[in-house]
């Protein structure tokens, strides 16, 4: 029969390595990665204080279940598997009185040692809150000693400590993450308002203009005017064609319509359009090696291409545009390059991101932040990748790879 007894004690603890538990703490202080202090940590006490299993339960604050956050099996309990004993039982017990438990076998001996489990329960507790608790567990024994238990007990608090910590950490984490969003919300807002506004404007000012009674213009004059009206509305089209594409990748809605696909047709059409807007674009196009087709959505394709060129041609405009096409090991690969002023290296891993625009541009080049992310999610649904690389003063390549097979779902 299992005798359980609760521990409160003040008895000092008699021998044990200052150095060892000083590590502890530093271990505690200074590691941001939990599992790799607590496997650390569990064999550094194991030098001073014997034991064969260790866990730690966590509580949810919420539904007060228990579950393990560690455990390892370092003794004689290492062989045992399911069958051995972490516990739980006990965990609960001691997160329930919030106090030290020490529980130990009967006075009958057993052959089997892991029969005979010596468990010592510490509640791992910050005043009166209590986040899970700390299970040692020796089989066969010896039993625990009271200074032993006042050095679990310090180990608790030290697992206490770490535990608070990630848990702040990840809160911290979660509210500065929370911050990025309302800003990156604030800026798109404040971006879309004033792409609206640009092109409206400009419609609203010519044909203003040109609806004047008191003025007559001549044929040139307003075929110049219509052709900017036609000019920014297309620009305000294309506008709400990506805030509707963002919402739709976003939320899985926008399905891929696969065909075969010749990428050297498609990157060829892509620079015609673009140079029908800006007719002094000078591109160069190297095909490497013999093409096959694709299986892939021709116009998603030629919008993440149109799109990577628009924005060579807009952040790089006296840059030469040189686009590479190659196929190897069942892939194709695309890279779009320019030779213009490049973007700093700390904003690389953002410019896929949702509403990110590179806040060190200049405020006279306008973009709503969604270009870039409706690419990657096309990327994406078509198996592939886009990554980019820069160099400051010396340009940016847009690297995109496609299966020529893609697996369909």
């Amino acid at each position: 029969m299992n005798i359980s007894r609760m521990i409160k004690m003040e008895i000092p603890i008699d021998v044990v390595s200052l150095d060892h538990l000083y590590a502890i703490s530093r271990m505690v202080c200074e590691n941001t990665d939990w599992k790799e202090m607590l496997d650390d940590a569990t064999h550094l006490v194991r030098t001073i204080l014997i034991f064969d299993n260790l866990a730690v339960y966590l509580q949810d604050p919420d539904t007060k279940e228990i579950e393990v956050l560690y455990a390892k099996a370092i003794g004689r309990g290492r062989e045992g598997g399911e069958d051995v004993t972490w516990g739980e039982a006990l965990a609960s017990q001691v997160i329930q009185n919030l106090e030290t438990i020490l529980q130990q076998p009967g006075l009958v001996k057993v052959e089997n040692r892991l029969k005979q489990p010596y468990l010592l329960g510490i509640p791992l507790r910050i005043d009166h809150k209590c986040l899970g608790a700390l299970l040692l567990i020796r089989f066969g024994g010896p039993p625990y000693e009271e200074n032993q238990v006042k050095l679990a007990e310090f180990i608790a608090q030290q697992v206490t400590q770490l535990i608070e910590k990630q848990q702040l950490y990840e809160i911290a984490r979660r509210i500065d993450d929370q911050d990025k969003q309302i800003q990156l919300q604030k800026d798109f807002i404040s971006t879309i308002s004033h792409e609206l506004r640009s092109p409206l404007g400009f419609i609203k000012g010519y044909t203003t203009t040109l609806l004047r009674s008191d003025t007559s213009w001549d044929n040139a004059t307003q075929m110049e005017f219509l052709q900017i009206i036609d000019q920014e509305t297309d620009h305000l089209q294309l506008l709400i064609e990506n805030l509707l594409d963002s919402s739709r990748l976003q939320s899985g809605l926008l399905k891929m319509k696969y065909q075969h696909v010749r990428v050297d047709t498609l990157v060829r059409d892509a620079i015609a359009r673009k140079k029908m807007y800006h007719s002094n674009l000078e591109t160069e196009l190297q095909i490497k090696g013999e093409l096959s087709p694709i299986q892939g959505d021709p116009y998603r394709l030629s919008q993440v291409i149109e799109n990577v060129l628009s924005n060579a041609v807009k952040y790089a405009p006296e840059s030469k545009i040189y686009i590479k096409i190659e196929q190897y090991n069942g892939s194709t690969q695309i890279d779009i390059s320019d030779n213009g002023p490049g973007i700093p290296q700390k904003y690389i891993p953002h410019i896929f991101e949702r509403f990110f625009r590179n806040p060190e541009q200049s405020p006279t080049i306008h973009g709503s932040g969604l270009g870039l992310f409706i690419c990657q999610q096309i990327m994406i649904a078509h198996q592939g990748s886009i990554t980019a690389e820069s160099k400051i003063n010396q340009g940016t390549t847009i690297h995109i790879e496609l299966p020529n097979q893609p697996k369909l779902i």
